[in-house]
């Protein structure tokens, strides 16, 4: 059960408005690396875990991400709040209103017009909300792997919102909810490496054949290599031009093996679509080609 608070957990000070920025912090509000996103991503994440501990660090971080929903919603609507205003009560020509709307050229007076200025579930391109940004796969080691790398992502995306304005108020704000996401990715972190075997992901061991091998797959100029494809970690390199392939010996071909009726039916099926060499008809493209004279 959740008990608001009406307090933002911290304050959003706007110097003035701004309709194009305010549609450019929607990327943080409902788009993939958002905190929409996260929340549901934790939150999810938190419902299925066994372990105590684990359980009670997702909730508190997905319900923190619901308060940085809430600051990103109220700087959305602050920057628009000026306009919101010009727009329901027409107080400007149409022109000057378009303008105004537009801003640096993106698509906030779509935004205004659509949904009033408020802060949509859609990100800066009007891009609604998916679900399908949470990515949770319900195994520990490998959810807080990617948990790890969506605060990377989302700490990345405010650096450039910051990047993009020159209001104090707004830049604090925003360094607030970028700094937070150093700590959720330091508490992620500690947790996985709580865990005995974090790695590999998931229960099954690798085929000890293929785990310390390397495929250099993509050869010629600028060919490098490093700690990623050689040494301790890694007994063999293969190159698929010098190596025997495939890796396993076999030689590469799928099949699998057919009862009588099934042979019988793939046989069927295989010669009733079957393709005739010799056939050479004329196509469409042929009949729609000008054939043009020689000039003398």
């Amino acid at each position: 059960m959740f008990n608001h608070n009406k307090r933002l957990q911290y304050t959003v000070r706007v110097s003035e408005t701004n309709p194009a920025l305010a549609n450019l912090l929607l990327e943080q509000f409902g788009g993939p690396q958002g905190e929409l996103a996260a929340a549901m991503r934790y939150f999810t994440q938190a419902l299925a875990e066994e372990d105590a501990g684990r359980k009670d660090m997702l909730l508190d971080i997905a319900t923190e991400e619901l308060s940085h929903l809430e600051v990103i919603g109220s700087l959305v609507a602050m920057l628009n709040r000026g306009a919101k205003g010009r727009l329901a009560e027409a107080v400007d020509s149409e022109a000057e209103l378009f303008r105004s709307l537009q801003g640096a050229g993106n698509d906030s007076h779509v935004t205004q017009v659509l949904f009033g200025g408020g802060p949509a579930l859609i990100n800066s391109a009007g891009v609604p909300f998916s679900g399908a940004y949470v990515d949770s796969i319900g195994e520990p080691t490998a959810d807080l792997r990617s948990n790890i790398a969506a605060e990377a992502r989302a700490k990345i995306v405010y650096e450039r919102l910051i990047s993009v304005t020159e209001d104090p108020g707004v830049k604090d704000a925003l360094t607030f909810l970028m700094t937070r996401e150093i700590a959720h990715q330091k508490s992620f972190e500690k947790a996985l490496y709580s865990m005995d075997k974090s790695f590999p992901p998931g229960k099954l061991p690798g085929d000890p054949r293929f785990t310390d091998v390397y495929v250099n797959a993509s050869r010629g100029e600028g060919d490098a290599t490093g700690p990623w494809s050689q040494g301790k970690d890694f007994n063999k390199v293969i190159t698929p031009e010098a190596d025997a392939l495939p890796v396993d010996g076999g030689d590469g071909r799928a099949s699998v093996t057919l009862g009588a009726d099934e042979k019988q039916a793939v046989a069927a099926f295989a010669a009733r679509g079957a393709s005739d060499p010799s056939r050479d008809p004329v196509t469409g493209a042929d009949l729609g080609t000008v054939q043009q004279e020689p000039k003398a």
